[in-house]
This record gives structure tokens, sequence and C-alpha cells, in this order.
């Protein structure tokens, strides 16, 4: 595995003061390479919704917010990549537990980055929801970094 582009204390710090509502979700990266990031949202009475389950928003942001991670890792700190689009499929009901995020990327251009996110509740082995999503990477200086199976960013 290549070294990311950015650490996990830039990335979380990045997270808490960049995006302060996403901050406030209390999100910890557990694991971090170039292009892939593991992160843990922990439960909290605010994400529970009627019927004793993790809000579909909650669980939304901690997608989102993992593949903007998982696109810093390749490119460094680009504040202005943002979310062009993004689909959520709810698979199962969560339990009202914390939710962990596994996201890669799949595609990393010049311009795009595509990738998916697998949204799990804690002590279960299948996922609660499968993510994807695209996210727009602004002009910048690149950052040489190599990432086996993927394609380079230069290249689109």
């Amino acid at each position: 595995m290549s070294t990311p582009a950015m650490t996990v204390d830039a990335l979380e710090s990045l997270i808490r003061e960049g995006v302060p509502l996403v901050g406030a979700y209390g999100i910890s990266i557990e694991q971090l390479g170039a292009g892939t990031v593991r992160m843990r949202m922990p439960y909290k009475d605010e994400f529970v919704r009627p019927g004793g389950t993790v809000t579909g928003p909650a669980m939304f942001g901690l997608a989102d917010v993992a593949l903007y991670a998982a696109v810093l890792s390749l490119i460094g700190r680009v504040e202005l990549a943002v979310t062009t689009s993004m689909t959520i499929n709810f698979l199962r009901r969560p339990a009202p537990v914390a939710i962990t995020a596994d996201c890669r990327i799949l595609k990393m251009g010049k311009r795009l980055a595509y990738g998916e996110v697998l949204l799990f509740s804690d002590g279960d082995p299948q996922p609660v929801a499968h993510v994807t999503g695209t996210y727009s990477i602004p002009p910048h200086e690149p950052v040489s970094v190599a990432v086996s199976g993927y394609q380079a960013p230069d290249a689109d």
C-alpha cells in the first residue's frame, strides 16, 4: 500500500474545521491508505430516527466525508474538491450502534474521482448501505502517489 498524500491527523483536523457539521458527528479515521479509508461514526442519540434506527442523513454524511478523505488521500489538501453526485442504497436497517465506512477510489482522473463506500453497523459483517459517488477536483498541483490498480491522477 502506498503512503497517502495526507496524514490521519491532517485529514481529521480538516474535517472538524472545514466541515463543522460533519466534524460534530465525532467521526474518526481508523485506517488510511492511498485511495482508501476506514472511518467510524460513534453512536449518538441525535442520530436515531423513529423506529430506533440510525438516520439516513447521518449515514450519508459519513459516506460523503469518507469519499472526500479517500480523494484527498490521493491528491493532498485540495479543499475545494466537492461532491458532484452521490447515490446511497440502504440495504438493511442499521442497529443503533456506531457505523463504520469502508471507502475506496475506483477511478481517479485529473478532474473527477469516482468511488464507493460500504457502511456497516458495529459488530455486523453485512453492509447496511452501499454508496457510490463522484468528486470534482479543481486544478491543483499534483501529488505523486502511486496506487496499485488505480489510474494515475494525471490520466483522464
